[in-house]
């Protein structure tokens, strides 16, 4: 499987630059399946600080995946997968076909 993290957002304190919170989505394929899910993570200071101009999606992805229920997220793009490759439900034609049913209404 391959898993694609973006951070779409980043909400940060203008006096200093620190970074609160970051909005993302996650993306997983495995073949011709995928999965995706989006959130957002705050974050709290802490005993580094990385000026704004110098901070790498990379290091705000692990970040995110420090201060998240990674496990969770993880879950529910397995979830996705699992349901394309054995779905539980579908939603199809009747078997009579589509045919409009006419009801006459009766004028006064």
């Amino acid at each position: 499987m391959e898993t694609t993290w973006t951070i779409h957002q980043l909400e940060r304190q203008l006096p200093d630059g620190l970074v609160i919170t970051a909005h993302w989505t996650v993306d997983t394929t495995d073949g011709d399946y995928s999965a995706h899910s989006f959130g957002q993570t705050s974050f709290d200071r802490g005993d580094t600080f990385i000026p704004y101009e110098e901070l790498t999606n990379e290091q705000v992805v692990d970040w995110i995946k420090n201060n998240s229920d990674l496990a969770a997220i993880e879950a529910t793009l397995q979830a996705q997968i699992d349901t394309q490759k054995t779905p539980v439900l579908a939603v199809e034609t009747p078997p009579w076909g589509v045919a409009p049913v006419v009801v006459d209404i009766p004028t006064e």
